[in-house]
């Protein structure tokens, strides 16, 4: 029978880099039974057999403070036959220690990774695994998993797995809470009893489904009168929690010692690291962070990538040798000619393809690659600590600065992440800015470009106006909304040299997913204008829009083709409205009257319906009421936007 190893660590330890080295390419990403987290499920050879490999979100500890971690602790309470790997960031010990000792109270087989050891070492920190080893009654091995150092060794320990002997023993009283407690529930559960007991006592309400199928109604009331028994000055949580750190800590000063030796490169990290979450030095860091963007993605991806591949490639090259291919083979008008649709104004090649990969994909692969290095440097957590406070105008805490950024890349993914807040009020929250005013990579890109050909003047009229947007709607929306918010806490991982192989893989990977998803959708909404245009419905839909987008918005009546677009995709209608004026933007004949046409189009499309895949993704974490309330805010919201800016812009700007 082929035995499960299930990989248990706190956030930023490495765990899924260690996952993807014992597993290979062969897994699977599927929803936990019963939530909207995801788990990762592989296959590989450790010691002498085949494991199922199952990778667990991070969680500081078995008593759930999120629903993160409340999935982690039912995969241990649920699956048999299995054995723990638990990863644990070197550099920080007692933080992995403390999860170790509730691992050892719930008497499951394990093996302890101290993953980052080069780090650990780089800043003197010296572990004896030994020692630590003898201490805990477990295998213990020093990792590096983007290295792949110690993962053999790791790979071999994993049958000689075995519950750790590390006993917190709590004062007499909670004691004989736990004895008695534990007396009560019935044996062969995944957790220990007494691992089981101490939530119970703490006030775990996440478990209290589990208790009651197994356990009688007198049996649970007695439990409750135990815990109102023990509570005194201090939370009966708080007060477990604080036992454990101390009897963790007495274990770390045993084994660790530090010198003051440590590499220059990383003194010069570890200080660069304390500057970016500084009130005051963390702004330069973040405006040096933003230009370094800025110069890499707005300059090189969206003037100079774009300029070659749509002017150079596609327009001397590619599509006249389309057009001369079809003409040779005396294909019918309807593929080619200005009605055509392979060759023509709404072309699949001429235009699809065009917009999807000249203009679109070196935009997307640039800010991509700019991403992956930030996220594989350590300082977006960073960037939410130094942002927390300005987040709790919205309601929110530093962690939702994850999605948001996430959005850069993709709102439908950052919709998803945003179950890493910890309350509902906060993930809508999120999820209504995500879809009301966060750019995707794909309209990030045509941003860009557009926005390169105006004056600055003109570029900040766009960001104040989404900044103002993002400002009042989350302030607003955090007091109508109701729930409550949450108390920040992150973890902030060291700043590191990014490895360029992980850079280059991830990079890679989401590459391949805009090519996968959206640009066929690129192609399918290329048709589809084809379609609508061949039967008469685009000229009547124009003219229907036409009040709203010459009227309200100031905008010239061809853009409404673009509008209707977005129903499909946002960045599908700001590619059209680039190519719109893009002939004027190359030739530098940019008129103050069109650069309020761009702003004005630009906001309104970026504040427009969310995409159909975020639609669908919203419908799924939020449910339909929500998303429907929400998109019945944002289209006449985004309309209403762009035409109080058309009027300021005119009054102001012109």
């Amino acid at each position: 029978m082929t035995r499960t190893a299930i990989l248990v660590g706190n956030p930023n330890v490495g765990k899924s880099a260690l996952f993807g080295a014992l597993t290979g390419r062969y897994v699977t990403v599927s929803n936990y039974p019963g939530t909207t987290v995801e788990v990762t499920r592989g296959a590989g050879v450790l010691g002498k057999r085949e494991w199922h490999v199952l990778d667990t979100p991070g969680a500081n500890g078995l008593l759930p403070a999120s629903e993160d971690e409340q999935a982690t602790r039912d995969i241990l309470l649920a699956e048999r036959e299995f054995v723990v790997v638990q990863v644990c960031d070197a550099k920080n010990l007692t933080r992995g220690l403390l999860m170790t000792a509730q691992l050892a109270e719930a008497g499951v087989p394990m093996v302890l990774a101290l993953n980052m050891s080069d780090e650990a070492a780089g800043r003197g920190i010296q572990i004896d695994a030994a020692g630590l080893a003898a201490e805990l009654g477990i295998p213990v091995v020093e990792t590096v998993a983007v290295q792949r150092r110690g993962l053999a060794r790791l790979a071999s320990m994993v049958d000689e797995a075995r519950p750790s002997k590390l006993r917190v023993r709590y004062d007499p009283a909670l004691e004989a809470a736990i004895a008695q407690v534990e007396a009560l529930l019935p044996a062969g559960q995944g957790l220990s009893g007494r691992a089981i007991a101490i939530m119970a006592l703490a006030g775990d309400e996440s478990l209290r489904g589990f208790l009651a199928a197994r356990v009688p109604e007198e049996a649970l009331a007695r439990v409750d009168g135990l815990r109102r028994g023990l509570t005194g000055r201090e939370s009966l949580r708080f007060s477990i929690a604080r036992q454990r750190l101390a009897a963790v800590e007495r274990l770390q000063q045993s084994v660790v010692t530090r010198t003051a030796t440590g590499q220059s490169a990383e003194r010069a990290l570890r200080k660069l690291g304390e500057w970016s979450v500084h009130p005051v030095l963390g702004v330069p860091v973040l405006l040096a962070v933003l230009s370094v963007c800025y110069l890499f993605v707005g300059q090189l991806g969206a003037k100079t990538a774009v300029d070659f591949l749509e002017a150079v490639v596609f327009k001397e090259y590619l599509v006249p040798w389309a057009t001369s291919l079809l003409a040779w083979l005396h294909a019918p008008a309807l593929l080619s000619g200005d009605a055509g649709l392979i060759i023509g104004r709404y072309g699949l090649f001429s235009m699809g393809l065009s917009y999807g990969v000249a203009i679109v994909l070196p935009i997307v692969t640039t800010f991509f690659l700019a991403f992956s290095v930030l996220e594989d440097s350590g300082y977006l957590p960073r960037l939410a600590a130094m942002l927390n406070r300005a987040f709790r105008l919205l309601g929110l805490n530093g962690k939702a600065v994850l999605p948001l950024i996430l959005g850069l890349g993709c709102d439908t993914m950052a919709t998803l992440t945003a179950r890493i807040l910890e309350t509902k009020k906060e993930r809508m929250v999120v999820t209504l800015l995500l879809a009301l005013a966060i750019p995707c990579s794909a309209q990030l890109a045509v941003i860009f470009a557009m926005l390169a050909g105006v004056h600055l003047a003109a570029a900040l009229w766009f960001l104040g106006a989404i900044a103002a947007v993002m400002l009042l709607v989350g302030f607003l929306a955090a007091r109508v909304i109701p729930g409550r918010g949450s108390d920040f806490i992150l973890e902030l991982p060291p700043l590191r040299i990014p490895q360029a192989g992980n850079v280059l893989v991830k990079t890679v990977a989401r590459v391949e997913w805009y090519a996968r998803e959206a640009l066929p959708l690129f192609l399918l909404g290329t048709a589809v204008l084809w379609g609508m245009d061949r039967i008469g419905a685009l000229a009547v839909l124009e003219r229907a829009a036409a009040p709203v987008v010459t009227g309200l918005l100031g905008l010239p009546r061809e853009t409404a083709g673009a509008f209707i677009l977005g129903f499909l995709r946002r960045d599908y209608a700001a590619a059209g409205l680039f190519a719109q004026i893009e002939p004027a933007l190359r030739a530098g004949a940019v008129t103050r009257e069109m650069e309020v046409q761009i702003v004005v189009a630009l906001v309104t499309v970026t504040l427009f319906l969310p995409c159909i895949a975020q639609l669908f993704m919203m419908l799924k974490e939020r449910g339909t009421r929500a998303t429907l309330l929400t998109v019945g805010f944002i289209l006449p919201f985004a309309f209403g936007m762009g035409g109080l800016l058309n009027f300021l812009m005119r009054r102001f700007y012109l």
